[in-house]
């Protein structure tokens, strides 16, 4: 605290300009603060691991990814396991919706593990989409892609599942592992597992 402004000691209250004087120095001081510590890291970050894919579990991290760099974020999403269909080229046409195991899906487990419930709940899901003018997983992949979001193929998955590079969108990122990810994690303002 500065010395010239009066203690509650002396009993005098300060005047109104003391006051004020007093208000644009801690003012400034906060300012300078900022400015130390505000090193002009660049742009915020978010790091999201995509783990599942199914057509419900597609839309989440391409919505966040895709809200996140309008808002000025720099995104990576890393897609492992399942979560890898959504960058496939072919998969990703043919997500399914899972009648099993969902408490919101409106029907109960024993009807949704019937032959064909997962086909008439995925198109049921498609008609909603499609009748709401809600954009697909491609287009969504797109715009994030546009965007300047960075989809990350997990080089073991792919492997492990026997895709190809060349399966995966244009653009994706492929021969990325969990260490990259990790790191990329680390240095994240947010991160989100999907």
């Amino acid at each position: 605290m500065s010395t010239d402004t009066p203690s509650a000691d002396d009993g005098a209250a300060p005047s109104r300009a003391e006051l004020e004087a007093r208000v644009a120095e801690l003012e400034a001081h906060v300012a300078e603060l900022d400015a130390a510590t505000d090193e002009d890291d660049g742009p915020p970050k978010m790091s999201i691991i995509a783990t599942k894919g199914t057509l419900d579990m597609a839309y989440p991290p391409l919505i966040l990814a895709s809200t996140a760099a309008a808002f000025g974020y720099e995104v990576t999403v890393f897609h492992t396991f399942w979560g890898l269909d959504i960058l496939h080229e072919e998969r990703s046409k043919d997500l399914k919706l899972s009648a099993v195991g969902n408490p919101n899906m409106p029907l109960p487990n024993l009807l949704g593990a019937l032959p064909g419930m997962d086909r008439l709940t995925t198109r049921m899901m498609e008609k909603r989409i499609a009748d709401n003018d809600t954009a697909t997983v491609e287009e969504l992949l797109g715009t994030g892609l546009d965007m300047g979001v960075e989809f990350q193929a997990c080089q073991m998955t792919i492997d492990l599942m026997g895709y190809d590079e060349a399966d995966f969108y244009d653009g994706v990122t492929t021969g990325v592992g969990a260490a990259t990810a990790i790191q990329d994690m680390a240095e994240a303002d947010i991160q989100l597992l999907v």
